[in-house]
């Protein structure tokens, strides 16, 4: 068997081929244009192999509704040339083999609980705070979909007392991905979050946001992990102020494990997305 994978991000597609074992054999880096440019280099390196299947994890949000005339789809995106695009499709157009297809941030979660930093569970929570804050999760060993797939950067927090930033996502405003993701820390400050490492009060109020949403994620699908990556999360001293923030906001409700535990960076680090699209090549075939 030989699987490839696409991680289609919003600025670049990671495209891989594995063996069974998942081992990468030949991985490339394709930016994203248009959806003729991009996928014209995608299948000129797919076309070197004799694939059994292929795993997609696709920027969003996207249509995974199996019944919807618009299956497969790219849907609302802001990227004018990739919005109601059939992208699914398009790869079973060139090849005539499975295609599984599910959100970037699903195939993450999948990489993470089948070779990261969940292995061994059956369920967790993985959560991108970068550009944008997405949300993907496994629920008793299987992606959660349902009508459509989680958005769980679009859900509405508390503003912190001390806030003054309205937000910038263009359909919510002060949504989390509004209040918390990467630019609204730029546009909140006037820097990047780089540049503000040593400001404390910066990751306290990031800190703040982000437990609102780990608490809802916990009481609404009781994750055994939740796995927090992206850009944002690179500064590691969020790790513990989201701990002591998501522990104040549960106020001893439900029992937990040891937060070092629960709440974790991944373990695949940068590589989450394209391993899970891998992996769920290979559930086509089974």
């Amino acid at each position: 068997m030989i699987y490839g994978a696409i991680e289609a991000g919003g600025t670049k597609f990671i495209c891989a081929v594995s063996d069974e074992k998942f081992d990468i054999k030949e991985r490339v880096s394709i930016p994203t244009t248009t959806p003729q440019e991009t996928l014209e280099q995608v299948f000129d390196f797919f076309d070197q192999y004799d694939l059994s299947a292929i795993g997609i994890g696709s920027f969003g949000p996207i249509d995974v509704n199996t019944d919807s005339s618009t299956y497969g789809y790219v849907t609302t995106t802001p990227k004018t040339a990739w919005k109601n695009y059939d992208f699914l499709g398009a790869v079973k157009e060139r090849y005539a083999i499975p295609v599984g297809w599910t959100t970037d941030v699903n195939a993450a979660a999948l990489g993470e609980l089948r070779k990261g930093a969940a292995l061994g569970l059956s369920s967790c929570v993985y959560l991108t705070v970068g550009t944008g804050i997405g949300g993907g999760a496994v629920v008793n060993g299987e992606l959660l979909t349902g009508y459509g797939h989680p958005e769980m950067g679009h859900m509405m927090v508390r503003l912190h007392p001390d806030e003054t930033f309205a937000g910038f996502c263009p359909y919510h405003g002060n949504c989390l991905e509004g209040i918390a993701a990467g630019p609204a820390i730029e546009k909140r400050y006037g820097k990047k979050g780089h540049e503000l490492a040593d400001e404390q009060h910066v990751w306290e109020m990031e800190a703040y946001y982000l437990a609102q949403a780990l608490m809802n994620y916990t009481l609404v699908l009781s994750p055994e992990r939740i796995v927090l990556g992206g850009g944002v999360m690179k500064q590691k001293q969020l790790f513990s102020l989201v701990r002591q923030e998501f522990e104040k906001l549960m106020a001893g409700y439900i029992e937990l494990p040891p937060l070092e535990e629960y709440i974790v960076g991944p373990a695949l680090g940068d590589n989450a997305g394209i391993t899970g699209s891998l992996l769920l090549a290979a559930e086509q075939v089974k």
